[in-house]
C-alpha cells in the first residue's frame, strides 16, 4: 500500500496563494490545469482515472480518501493521484471549493 501524502503551499517560495499563483506553480511543474468550482454537497464516490493527476485546492475544504486513509485538504494543499488508484472525495462544509485538476 502506498502513502497518502499532502504537499503544502509554501508562501515563502510560492508567494501568496490565489488562482493565478496555483496555476503558475502547477504549470511550472509541467502540468496542464483545469479549474473547477465544487459547491456544498458535491460528492465523488469511489472512482479511478486513466491518467495520473495532481489535485490542488485554492479555497474551501475537500475531504479526500485514498489507500484506506482520509484527509481534509485545505487551501494550498495538493495531492498526487496515480492512474488506476481507487479514491473518493467530497466538499466539506458550506463554502465552495476552488480546485485545479492538473495532468501531464
Amino acid at each position: 500500500m502506498s502513502k497518502l501524502e499532502v504537499e503544502k503551499w509554501n508562501t515563502e517560495r510560492d508567494g501568496p496563494l490565489n488562482e493565478t499563483s496555483m496555476r503558475n506553480k502547477l504549470e511550472s511543474q509541467g502540468y496542464s490545469c483545469i479549474k473547477y468550482t465544487f459547491f456544498a454537497g458535491t460528492d465523488f464516490p469511489d472512482h479511478t482515472h486513466s491518467v495520473s493527476k495532481k489535485d490542488s485546492i485554492v479555497c474551501g475544504k475537500f475531504r479526500f480518501a485514498m489507500y484506506g486513509k482520509e484527509v481534509i485538504l485545505q487551501p494550498g494543499d495538493m495531492i498526487e493521484v496515480p492512474a488506476g488508484v481507487l479514491h473518493n472525495a467530497s466538499v466539506v462544509g458550506s463554502d465552495p471549493v476552488v480546485f485545479f485538476d492538473a495532468t501531464k
